[in-house]
């Protein structure tokens, strides 16, 4: 009796250990952006597009940078997973990743320049992935100090007027961005702020619009 008592209670701890260090997976519902509903647009208007089966959201164009964030979900490490669609146009298209957000102008993000994508200037094409931790750290302030460090060129190059898809992985402090299933990063570099976790966004840069399909997140237990 005493051993099977032993045994149970050993069983319930194993699957409840086991359940705790699982990885959670969230796939949040697109097509609920444009209307706010479980998300804050900031200095943005949302439309929805619909192409067969694929929901995909669309942002404006207009000054500042703009932001929808997933209210009430807070993210710490893990793997942030989405499509998106820039354009090839000259200084008008920057499009990528919230997180650890605190409010519309506290936040780290990952985002990219596909206008920059294809460039035969190795200086341009070397801007095409970029991170920022504002307010302190803009792109700017980055590009001046160092040079080369937070930014680079994107392996495999996509096609700069298609969507493609991107995947952030962030474990603190390491943050590593992969392009279209490419193995190897086109991106990794040390995050600067000393949020642990945050709000998750889509955005969009100063006069930019952009869309963006199937995000996931996977958020990592330990």
């Amino acid at each position: 009796m005493l051993r099977a008592v032993f045994y149970s209670a050993v069983f319930v701890f194993l699957l409840s250990w086991t359940s705790f260090s699982q990885d959670s997976t969230f796939v949040p519902d697109l097509s609920k952006v444009a209307n706010e509903n479980g998300w804050k647009i900031s200095n943005r208007k949302a439309s929805l597009v619909k192409e067969n089966e694929s929901v995909s959201v669309y942002f404006n164009s207009q000054e500042g940078d703009g932001v929808a964030w997933l209210e009430g979900f807070n993210f710490g490490n893990g793997i942030i997973e989405v499509d998106i669609k820039g354009k090839d146009v000259q200084g008008s298209s920057f499009v990528g990743i919230a997180f650890h957000g605190v409010d519309e102008k506290t936040y780290d993000a990952v985002y990219f320049r596909p206008f920059n994508f294809k460039s035969e200037d190795p200086v341009r094409k070397g801007h095409s992935v970029q991170y920022i931790s504002h307010p302190i750290y803009t792109w700017n302030k980055l590009r001046e100090e160092h040079p080369g460090e937070y930014e680079n060129a994107v392996e495999p190059v996509p096609d700069p007027n298609s969507f493609f898809h991107a995947k952030i992985v962030i474990e603190k402090p390491k943050i590593s961005v992969y392009v279209n299933d490419s193995k190897n990063p086109s991106l990794e570099i040390k995050e600067l702020s000393d949020r642990n976790n945050g709000w998750i966004g889509l955005w969009v840069g100063n006069y930019s619009d952009g869309t963006f399909s199937n995000l996931k997140i996977i958020s990592k237990n330990k």
